[in-house]
């Protein structure tokens, strides 16, 4: 029997996901189809999306995937369109996709700086865009953008993303006074050093784990399953009056 919960609201809810084919948004794939969600998710990465979704079809969950590069716009607007067709509009979103690449900043141009807002920020206010119309509708909906405590620890060498996970706390403070009469719930949910395969291959190595040892008021790691979680309660009707917040899960380490 599974320690974790259970949420009833969650069975048949469309749920759109942004970047869910590896990582923290794979993670948010499985965990929200668990919950009997209608999901669809997108993502630059053909195989590993079609093969996800290969595998939650066949244990019969409601799963579509769509590849498509979130900086496209008008191709990922028509992508979250297709799945409202297919599953009815979206009662969720999670603004998960982005990309923390390591940059000096006496080296960017104006060029880099507009595709690093596009990867980690723009998309997501264009995302709430397409299926605001949908939770009004409704009278309800759960919007979740995904941060970092990067900006927070003021950690090096990503100044442009941790620049766009800063501004997404904004747009989630702005987006839930705009939505919020509507019924439209609007959070932040700020995952620390989660170990992704991305994680363990790029980035920890023993400096990094000491790092980690003496930030994190928890021993242990933070994993994508439990960022998940955190994004499964902010979607369901459990979190019915909670918006306009953000909810930092990362062992304790960033002071928010």
């Amino acid at each position: 029997m599974t320690r974790f919960a259970h949420y009833p609201s969650l069975t048949g809810m469309p749920v759109v996901i942004s970047g869910g084919a590896s990582g923290i948004g794979e993670s948010l794939v499985r965990n929200f189809a668990a919950q009997g969600a209608r999901v669809g998710f997108v993502d630059i990465a053909l195989d590993a999306g079609e093969k996800l979704a290969a595998e939650l079809v066949g244990q019969g969950q409601e799963v579509l995937f769509t590849p498509c590069d979130v900086t496209e716009t008008e191709i990922y607007q028509a992508a979250i369109a297709g799945f409202a067709a297919a599953h009815g509009d979206a009662l969720a979103l999670v603004n998960n996709a982005a990309h923390d690449q390591r940059h000096d900043w006496t080296d960017v141009t104006p060029a880099y700086w507009d595709d690093r807002m596009a990867v980690n920020l723009k998309h997501a206010f264009f995302a709430i865009q397409a299926v605001a119309p949908g939770m009004v509708r409704a009278g309800r909906g759960s919007i979740i953008n995904t941060g970092s405590i990067s900006w927070m620890i003021m950690s090096s060498r990503i100044p442009i993303y941790e620049t766009a996970k800063a501004a997404a706390h904004g747009l989630t403070r702005a987006m839930a006074r705009e939505l919020g009469g509507s019924g439209i719930r609007v959070n932040s949910l700020v995952p620390g050093w989660v170990m992704t395969e991305r994680q363990l291959t790029h980035w920890l190595n023993a400096e990094g784990e000491k790092l980690i040892d003496q930030n994190q008021v928890l021993a242990g790691r933070v994993y994508p399953d439990d960022i998940a979680r955190m994004a499964l309660f902010l979607a369901a009707d459990d979190s019915a009056m909670i918006s306009a917040q953000q909810f930092v899960v990362d062992g304790g380490w960033a002071n928010a």
